[in-house]
């Protein structure tokens, strides 16, 4: 068994690898990880000024995106739809404008405005994205999740045949021996404490938290249109195939039912609200401790 703890996306990183691997394998395959995060950045990044999408903040164009947009790009279409525009790649400048900026100033501007429609601004047909003028794009609420299937993808074609990556407690396991791993649900008001347990064996959990980035008024869940923060769901957990899914539906549960959502995805989740009372599906495979 191996193990890589590092920091990367602005998180910390645990990958644990079920396999055998001699050390230097280990350090072939830890450098391939970072290669590909690296890369990964380097693309989608709002946060980095030589990002291509720091770029397209910059000037309008056509873009021609890597191989790996064309999941993802298709998943926030498809929630875009499905919110309403609620959940869109569009909102980077408005979350920047909230305080989430590059540099974490924490200090929203006056006057925020609602980030556009996504055909008033943009259009996407892979591999080419054609901006009609300078936006902001963001995609914190599934790129996280995304990139830790692309790791998973990684170590599957280096013949790794169980692991189990964990980033910021975002979760994608692929089991050897179909055990599942026991993983708590934490506690957003008191994070040394966990309000329930899930077992993971193949597949993906991922949480979100208003607590965990949070100035103001504000956290970095932001809904365009009110330009306000939901406060009556605290936190939100999602179980998918996935990481992909999983990290974006969670976002969507702050703002739509999740009965809705069901009926296109397929996936187990649990919200926790303010009053401490849950919803949770019914085929939720874990233990509430409220």
């Amino acid at each position: 068994m191996a193990q890589f703890k590092f920091v990367a996306i602005g998180t910390s990183w645990q990958i644990d690898i079920y396999d055998a691997l001699s050390p230097h394998d280990e350090e072939k395959i830890l450098k391939t990880i970072k290669d590909r995060i690296e890369e990964f950045e380097q693309t989608y990044s709002r946060f980095r000024d030589d990002s291509l999408i720091s770029k397209i903040s910059r000037e309008g164009g056509e873009y021609i995106l890597p191989d790996d947009a064309e999941p993802m790009l298709s998943l926030y279409r498809e929630l875009y739809a499905l919110t309403d525009g609620l959940v869109t790649p569009l909102i980077g400048g408005l979350i920047s404008d909230a305080g989430y900026d590059a540099n974490y100033t924490l200090v929203p501007k006056q006057n925020l405005k609602s980030p556009p429609s996504w055909d008033d601004v943009m259009a996407y047909k892979h591999p080419v994205l054609s901006v009609k003028k300078p936006v902001s794009l963001d995609f914190g609420a599934a790129g996280k999740g995304y990139l830790i299937d692309l790791v998973g993808k990684l170590l599957e074609e280096n013949s790794i045949k169980g692991y189990c990556i964990d980033a910021g407690g975002d979760i994608l396991r692929k089991a050897k021996d179909n055990k599942p791993m026991r993983i708590g649900l934490e506690n957003p008001q008191n994070t040394t404490e966990a309000v329930g347990v899930y077992e993971l064996t193949n597949g993906s959990i991922c949480g979100s938290a208003g607590s965990r980035r949070a100035w103001g008024n504000f956290t970095h869940i932001i809904n365009p249109k009110t330009q306000t923060s939901p406060r009556d769901i605290i936190a939100v957990w999602v179980m998918a195939d996935s990481a992909l899914l999983a990290d974006a539906l969670t976002t969507c549960l702050f703002f739509v039912p999740a009965a809705k959502i069901r009926e296109a995805y397929k996936f187990e989740y649990v919200l926790l609200n303010k009053d401490y009372s849950v919803e949770k599906s019914e085929g939720f495979s874990g233990e509430l401790f409220l």
